[in-house]
């Protein structure tokens, strides 16, 4: 078999290639470089930085931090800024696209075994759910979900104890129910306490599973296109973020 290479053409995907690679590599050493300043200058939040990356602004590095929040700061670490970058010229906002990559959860890596299932209507819509019984931002988002149909609410029971400390053993009686996606709607929408019963739950699974996504609160909700937004939602911002029936 012939084969007939054009020089011209190799040779400008050679150099294209060694170019890419030094731009790459230059890249790596520039957020290396952030790094090291920032441990030397903020050793405190440094290691609450999760990744750091060129914001193609102004010199600026993006600092994604474990509570899900982006910083900015400068190649030497003598300026932190905190808020969102705007493109003056369309008033976009960079900060606020950038957190829906990063924070972004695939849907099919999420262990839905764990989790409460609830089929409303065709179930074609999907929503995933990080919720601790006894928070009340948590039952306002019930609330608002008790009027969407065409959905499938995923829960995961994610209490957290710090805040209320009796929801990790209402969680464990909620998931041991005979019926515990009932037993939960009741508690959430008519304060019906959970009946007692003993079981091997999966609660550990799920706070591991919490913990590996980065959920530090509740409700936090996933969609199915992988954003992922803290709070009661509104059920209009529901409905559109689920998408059309």
């Amino acid at each position: 078999m012939e084969i007939r290479v054009h020089w011209k053409g190799w040779l400008g995907r050679f150099w294209s290639g060694v170019l890419l690679g030094a731009v790459l590599a230059s890249a790596q050493a520039d957020e290396a470089l952030v790094r090291q300043n920032l441990q030397q200058k903020l050793p405190k939040l440094a290691p609450h930085v999760l990744q750091i990356h060129s914001a193609h602004a102004l010199g600026l590095y993006e600092l994604y931090t474990d509570d899900r929040q982006i910083l900015y700061v400068d190649e030497a670490v003598t300026t932190l800024v905190a808020g969102d970058l705007i493109e003056a010229h369309n008033l976009h906002n960079m900060t606020e696209s950038r957190l829906k990559i990063l924070a972004a959860v695939k849907p099919n890596e999420l262990p839905l075994n764990l989790a409460l299932k609830r089929v409303k209507g065709n179930g074609k819509r999907v929503v995933a759910v990080f919720s601790d019984p006894d928070c009340p931002f948590c039952r306002k988002l019930e609330k608002e979900l008790s009027g969407i149909t065409d959905v499938t609410v995923y829960t995961f029971l994610y209490p957290i104890a710090s805040l209320h400390p009796d929801a990790p053993e209402r969680s464990h009686w909620i998931a041991c129910a005979k019926d515990p996606e009932k037993a939960w709607e009741d508690y959430q929408l008519k304060n019906i306490e959970p009946v007692h019963h003993e079981c091997q739950d999966q609660l550990e699974a799920v706070q591991n599973l919490g913990e590996k996504y980065r959920i530090n609160g509740t409700p936090t909700l996933v969609f199915a296109d992988g954003e992922v937004i803290p709070g009661a939602l509104p059920r209009a911002e529901l409905e559109r973020a689920l998408g059309p029936h």
